[in-house]
């Protein structure tokens, strides 16, 4: 206790959490601007007759034409919170805004997003404004240092990220059948430096596994101690990059590459703020004006409260990616717990599903064609993912009430390949999916693994 005492009383230069909070501002803002004018949320949010939605958050949909004007909103917050104005209101709205955006349909969901909802909750409760601000200006005050652990939580942030997605790669399939690498590498034929040949190898696919699931472990540990900090973040670039190759993740090996030196010094970042105040110009007589604030004030948090809520995040943190220990059945065929838990690019499954509807009072069946009903991402989606399934099934049943069938029963015949092995049943065809209710508990329709997978 004595020990933790002393850690919370430590104090340092806010540079580091200033920088970031800059770099985080501008890359959210680039990438809502990239989604909208790719015509995404077009395509992904208003164009589907239908929207797969998150368990408890079914109510989450997106407002029509009126969904611009909530990216719009997201991507001022953004704005806001990389100038440092209205700080707290800005972080704040960015992070509602933005949750929601990604709970309006789940086949949107990639582990980037999540990762950006989790350190924007986290910059709610951090004084990231408390030099270089535009608030900082307006109150003629820049606080010359922070509690340390300010700092530190956003480093241990990436450290569940590393530690959590190299722990996963300690599988069978990743590290003794470098699956789904092999297939990765089989189909991408432009890959810098890596000619034909070596891509055609049998070795190079184990080389490219074992290599990532190092890098993520080993990465924090690199990343903390000074003397390997730099060898750390070549790493990460170096991975990243090669992950992007592999398998797009859209932005997120830019912010993993353009936030990670946050665990560099606090020197580091104070040259670097003299950098951001030549690129952005726009206020640039406002950061020079900043430099003759009274910075003869430390920051200090007036209630406990932000301390205990951050306690129990990542005390949450920590746990929820073990969830999956849970339940019965095989991780990757059943997918249950493998959401949020930092499970990055792990497998490679595909599937192929019909879905059949039944008037048990007139005993008459119809096949359904999915494309009336779905776009073909969210046909891909849903072909091998339960929770899609069960959802879509309940969905068919609604539709086939609405049209004056009364006693409705929804069967499905789905075969799903799971990193390179042949397809197999997947669903019980005999199960009345409609009657089927989601829950947090094991889908005993989903029909057992015929394979055994070890590891994490």
């Amino acid at each position: 206790m004595l020990n933790l005492n002393t850690y919370m009383r430590k104090t340092t230069n806010p540079a580091p959490l200033v920088v970031f909070r800059v770099c985080f501002g501008l890359l959210m803002c680039a990438s809502l601007i990239s989604f909208w004018k790719k015509g995404w949320v077009e395509s992904l949010y208003l164009e589907p007759k239908f929207h797969f939605t998150f368990y408890a958050f079914e109510w989450v949909k997106p407002f029509g034409m009126y969904t611009y004007a909530l990216f719009a909103i997201c991507a001022l917050a953004s704005v806001f919170v990389a100038f440092g104005f209205k700080y707290r209101i800005a972080i704040v709205t960015f992070f509602l805004s933005y949750t929601y955006i990604q709970f309006m349909d789940k086949t949107v969901y990639q582990s980037s997003s999540y990762f950006i909802m989790l350190v924007s909750f986290l910059m709610i409760f951090l004084p990231a404004n408390a030099a270089f601000s535009i608030d900082s200006l307006r109150s003629r005050r820049s606080y010359r240092t922070i509690p340390k652990w300010c700092i530190d939580s956003v480093q241990l942030m990436f450290v569940i990220v590393f530690f959590y997605s190299g722990l996963a790669k300690l599988n069978s399939d990743w590290l003794g059948r470098a699956m789904p690498v092999e297939l990765w590498l089989a189909t991408n034929k432009n890959i810098p430096l890596i000619g034909d040949a070596m891509l055609q190898s049998t070795w190079l696919p184990y080389v490219v596994s074992w290599c990532l699931m190092l890098i993520d472990l080993t990465l924090p540990v690199l990343l903390i101690y000074s003397r390997t900090r730099i060898l750390g973040f070549v790493l990460l670039i170096s991975s990243q990059l090669l992950s992007q190759m592999l398998f797009p993740w859209g932005i997120f090996p830019l912010i993993l590459i353009c936030c990670s030196p946050i665990f560099f010094c606090a020197e580091w970042h104070q040259k670097a703020l003299l950098i951001l105040r030549a690129i952005l110009s726009p206020i640039q007589n406002v950061f020079k004006m900043n430099s003759a604030l009274k910075r003869t004030k430390d920051f200090q948090y007036k209630t406990p409260l932000p301390i205990l809520v951050l306690g129990v995040f990542f005390v949450f943190q920590l746990l929820f990616p073990l969830r999956y220990m849970l339940y019965d059945g095989e991780l990757f065929w059943t997918g249950e717990g493998y959401l949020f838990s930092w499970r990055t690019a792990l497998i490679e499954r595909s599937g192929t599903i019909t879905f059949h509807v039944v008037d048990s009072d007139t005993g008459e069946s119809y096949k359904v064609n999915n494309t009336d009903f779905l776009t073909a991402r969210q046909e891909k989606h849903m072909s091998y993912q339960p929770d899609f399934i069960l959802e879509y099934a309940h969905e068919l049943g609604r539709c086939f009430i609405t049209k004056g069938h009364n006693n409705i029963e929804v069967y499905a015949e789905s075969y799903v390949s799971l990193n390179g092995r042949p397809s197999a049943p997947y669903v019980n065809p005999k199960v009345d999916l409609f009657k089927e209710k989601e829950s947090l508990k094991h889908k005993t329709w989903i029909l057992p693994f015929q394979d055994k997978i070890k590891g994490f």
